[in-house]
């Protein structure tokens, strides 16, 4: 059976991973690896918690970010009109949320938008998001690491709007039989 082609990120408005005033480096360059590798944007609303520059980034030794489709915004009203001049749906990951990320209908363009880590975003984001999702937690905990959090809702946003229908019957792995004994 054919099916289309899987669709990049650079046919459409691009889904992106956003992150509001990060807090924690190290959180930030693993997003910026991950964008890298999986060709999603990453868009960091500023001022961030550490040096960001390119500089930083380099010494640092991020050189996925040069890899990474990478916009920086000084704050959020600027990163705010660009994403409502383009179009672009804001959604919000927050522990507040009352829908499921994996019960979310994800469309490329898509600005999925994660707060800092230690406090999350203001009231009035939460206000204008176009959805808040929710990642559930059975085990209880109050919250996951934030680029924890950004892999999964970069693999569900992916598996909708990319990766659907993108293996054949044929291609797709046979299951595992359980384990015998």
């Amino acid at each position: 059976m054919n099916h289309p082609p899987i669709r990049t990120a650079r046919e459409a408005p691009r889904l992106g991973l956003v992150l509001y005033q990060p807090d924690i480096a190290g959180n930030t360059g693993t997003i910026l690896r991950l964008g890298a590798c999986l060709d999603i944007g990453v868009e960091v609303i500023g001022p961030a918690g550490f040096d960001f520059s390119d500089r930083a980034l380099r010494r640092a030794g991020m050189d996925y970010a040069e890899m990474a489709a990478l916009t920086r915004h000084v704050d959020f009203a600027s990163f705010d009109s660009g994403r409502r001049a383009a179009g672009r749906r804001l959604v919000l990951f927050t522990t507040k949320g009352a829908t499921r990320y994996t019960d979310f209908r994800f469309r490329e363009g898509d600005a999925l938008l994660f707060g800092r880590e230690s406090a999350g975003v203001p009231e009035a984001i939460h206000d204008i998001a176009d959805a808040r999702l929710l990642i559930p937690m059975d085990g209880g905990g109050r919250s996951l690491n934030l680029a924890v959090a950004a892999g999964m809702a970069a693999g569900e946003a992916l598996r909708q709007v990319r990766w659907a229908g993108a293996l054949s019957d044929a291609s797709r792995p046979a299951p595992v039989p359980p384990p015998v004994g």
